[in-house]
């Protein structure tokens, strides 16, 4: 169960700021873990408030196109994604990461 590790990174930094009210993680949607995998893991462990923010993930292929990948299959741990224009794998440019954007502590 890999989210747990996500989950314990994030916790573990949340904690340094103090007692925790809330946090607000951005995920990717090229990342490794779902966000809703990862909302439903962190909501079983803390009692915080948990939001997530959804980054539209951002791509560059050599047939020229920019833009968002065409998600051809998304799995707990597992993404298939290509270019939306020409089928071929595009470079990821954004949308890949799991970040601890916000904490509010009490």
């Amino acid at each position: 169960m890999h989210e747990s590790v996500f989950t314990d990174q994030i916790i573990k930094e949340a904690k340094k700021h103090g007692k925790v009210k809330s946090i607000l993680v951005e995920v990717g949607d090229l990342a490794h873990l779902p966000a809703e995998d990862l909302e439903r893991t962190l909501k079983k462990m803390v009692k915080w408030k948990v939001n997530i923010e959804r980054k539209k993930a951002d791509v560059i292929c050599t047939c020229g196109y920019k833009g968002e990948p065409k998600i051809i299959e998304r799995r707990h741990d597992l993404i298939l994604f290509s270019c939306p224009k020409c089928d071929s794998i595009p470079k990821i440019l954004d949308g890949e990461d799991i970040i601890l954007k916000e904490v509010k502590v009490k």
